[in-house]
């Protein structure tokens, strides 16, 4: 079995995985009942489609995928930041 059979096996598995996971965080980011909810809902969905284009990097061996996945994560660790502020201290801005 070659590496490239191995992978779209391996993707069978995960890309229904990951569709399930993309839809029920949509769903917790639209109807949400708290901030927070959505926040952590958003914040997941950004760090998993960011996941999900460092292993299609890999397959297509290509760097422009690696520096958009990076920059998506680092985008939600910013959200992230940027809200626990606004939430601790009650100001918006840097």
């Amino acid at each position: 079995m070659s590496l490239e059979s191995q992978f779209f096996l391996l993707m069978k598995f995960v890309i229904p995985v990951y569709l399930l996971a993309f839809i029920i965080y949509a769903v917790r980011a639209f109807k949400g009942p708290t901030i927070a909810d959505i926040i952590l809902a958003v914040d997941c969905l950004s760090f998993d489609v960011a996941a999900f284009m460092a292993i299609l990097a890999v397959y297509f061996k290509s760097v422009y995928l690696v520096s958009g996945a990076m920059i998506l994560a680092l985008w939600g660790y910013l959200l992230d930041i940027y809200i626990a502020k606004h939430l601790v201290s009650k100001e918006v801005g840097a």
